[in-house]
């Protein structure tokens, strides 16, 4: 990390149950901005426990955010069985019956159960996406440090989970227009994440407008121990984002860093801090990166104007 030129204030905000205290630092000689935000639980129950726990769906109800799973064995807690857990809204929306998953149990002792972290648990999906994420990452190896990918490069082949469970990869892309930037669901930093977020919705709408009729926006996560397909639905739903031509995207951390470090986009995790610059590009239907700009204060119209009215 760049050294710091000041110490500014620290700014502490209140989200649910968590406490996140965020550290804005000055423009790095670079011209980007990072910011750290640490998290900790302020109220966790110290009789809280969590499980590994794999099964299947057998019943959903959508309306209570509850799943019935006929799980394996959850070594050093309880035999296998059939059992109610709560969920989240996107993980309940997401949920199909006959489908296995991969999630974490939570109980607190209260008789409750949920769960969280909920992965498909799929062969031939897995399969897909970790070879694609083992290409990725050997790429980026073979890179060394010209990783980075300037404008006029051709953007790098991914393979991700999208907001729904489904595997996603550049394919599904060829033909379009990207613009692509980086988010995590927990940036409490108005400036930042939400800004980013905020700015391609309105993206979105005035493309729609000029005529732009080949337009993908993507935005994918840094933070994909926490931002599984449920929490990014969960978002999406929570924020009425229009995710026909919008996308947000999680993964192997493998591939993750991997994009972040062929796009400059600079995240580091230190304990609890988390360390992140913002950068949003456009990507042409050949998948040439076309135009790149550092930070959260653009205008939609600084991409409109580069898009092809296709």
């Amino acid at each position: 990390m760049a050294n710091i030129l000041s110490h500014p204030a620290p700014v502490s905000r209140r989200i649910g149950r968590v406490w996140v205290r965020c550290l804005a630092l000055l423009p790095l000689a670079f011209g980007l901005l990072l910011v750290g935000c640490s998290k900790s639980a302020s109220s966790k129950n110290p009789n809280e426990k969590r499980f590994p726990l794999t099964g299947e769906i057998l019943g959903i109800d959508a309306a209570q955010n509850v799943l019935t799973v006929r799980h394996e064995e959850v070594k050093g807690y309880m035999p296998a069985m059939t059992m109610e857990f709560s969920v989240t809204p996107g993980d309940a929306a997401n949920a199909k019956v006959g489908q296995r998953i991969r999630a974490e149990l939570v109980t607190e002792g209260n008789g409750d159960f949920r769960l969280e972290k909920i992965w498909v648990d799929d062969a031939a999906q897995k399969a897909a996406v970790d070879a694609a994420s083992k290409a990725l990452v050997q790429d980026t190896v073979a890179r060394g440090n010209g990783a980075y990918r300037e404008v006029g490069e051709a953007a790098p082949d991914f393979t991700l989970y999208d907001q729904d469970g489904r595997v996603v990869d550049t394919a599904r892309f060829r033909g379009k227009q990207i613009m692509l930037n980086f988010i995590f669901t927990r940036c409490p930093v108005p400036t930042m994440c939400p800004a980013s977020v905020a700015r391609f919705q309105q993206t979105q709408r005035q493309a729609r407008e000029a005529g732009v009729k080949n337009l993908e926006l993507i935005s994918v996560t840094m933070d994909p121990a926490y931002d599984t397909p449920g929490v990014l639905k969960t978002y999406t739903t929570a924020r009425g984002i229009d995710t026909s031509n919008y996308s947000f995207l999680t993964g192997p951390e493998s591939a993750i860093k991997s994009l972040l470090a062929q796009f400059g986009v600079l995240v580091s995790f230190q304990g609890e801090l988390l360390n992140h610059t913002l950068a949003t590009v456009l990507i042409d239907e050949h998948g040439r990166i076309v135009h790149r700009v550092d930070g959260s204060r653009w205008e939609p119209k600084e991409f409109i104007d580069k898009m092809k009215k296709a």
